[in-house]
């Protein structure tokens, strides 16, 4: 019995450490149950985002003016009542969530392009060209982040493409700085230091060597940030700097709905509801995702 026992010990032994890091990284994920609630909440809004024209029947900005339609409370016919100008909110709602999650994404992609490829020259350069774009992140990262974004927009005017360049913007030093700190940790490793001598040019050491070991981190740091990017993006429109009427996006119905908070509060309670799910989701998500991924977690695992 106890050569059996020590046997089977060392059989799930080997195939653990048989795994890939993906692999172990997709188990220890599975295994967070609020991570996957998280994930599984965020892709239910995402899904509900696409298929909003088979989800509902009403145009979501053509009005209808009656005495009948304008500000009706929740009911079988309008499922989250009415609003000011006899649109339903329910409609409004759904396809506001497509210009809402396109801004969190958007401005992420953006971020993700120009800040990366940033990280990966400052760490792997050094010298003055690192001190510069590290200076430079530096300043930008001296300013208060949504007074920034507001200043940014007030200069470019408002728009959903001035927000998203603004929030990718000044997301820029958190994605440089994060790339540099373990590009500075990987460039001293023997295989960069094999390639450099075997004649690899500065690309192909970046981008082949490289920047496939750092994406765990930039993936971690991407999840986290589209809430936040989701969460600034309405705060602009509420302020007036993002979507313009009669398009909508979910910050904009909070301050469509603002004069009518006593009288229509679904106009305000459905919205935020959606807004505070949609962030707190992709929180969770992005902090199971970091769990899974953390190194330090790998090497407890084995």
């Amino acid at each position: 019995m106890l050569t059996l026992t020590l046997e089977s010990d060392t059989t799930n032994k080997r195939a653990f450490k048989e795994k890939t890091p993906l692999q172990l990284a997709l188990a220890r994920f599975g295994h967070n149950k609020v991570a996957i609630g998280g994930l599984i909440l965020l892709l239910f809004f995402i899904a509900t985002a696409i298929l909003a024209p088979v989800l509902t029947r009403y145009n979501p900005i053509k009005p209808n003016i009656t005495k009948e339609t304008r500000l009706q409370a929740p009911s079988a016919e309008h499922w989250l009542g009415t609003d000011a100008l006899g649109r339903d909110a329910y409609t409004r709602l759904v396809y506001g969530g497509r210009l809402s999650l396109w801004i969190g994404l958007g401005s992420v992609l953006l971020s993700l392009a120009v800040g990366v490829p940033l990280g990966l020259i400052s760490g792997y350069s050094g010298g003055i060209l690192d001190t510069i774009i590290m200076r430079i992140m530096d300043l930008i990262l001296s300013f208060p982040g949504l007074i920034f974004a507001i200043w940014l927009v007030s200069m470019l005017g408002p728009g959903v493409n001035q927000v998203i360049l603004a929030i990718a913007f000044w997301s820029l030093p958190e994605y440089s700085r994060v790339v540099r700190g373990s590009v500075l940790s990987i460039k001293q490793i023997d295989y960069i230091q094999a390639a450099r001598a075997l004649g690899s040019n500065y690309i192909t050491i970046l981008f082949k060597h490289i920047l496939p070991n750092v994406v765990a981190p930039i993936i971690i740091i991407s999840s986290l940030s589209v809430s936040a990017a989701i969460l600034t993006g309405a705060s602009l429109s509420f302020l007036g700097l993002g979507s313009r009427p009669p398009t909508p996006e979910w910050g904009l119905l909070l301050a469509d709905g603002r004069p009518y908070i006593r009288q229509a509060w679904w106009l305000n309670v459905f919205p935020g509801l959606v807004l505070t799910l949609v962030v707190i989701s992709s929180n969770i998500f992005g902090d199971g995702l970091r769990d899974a991924l953390d190194p330090r977690a790998s090497t407890k695992g084995r």
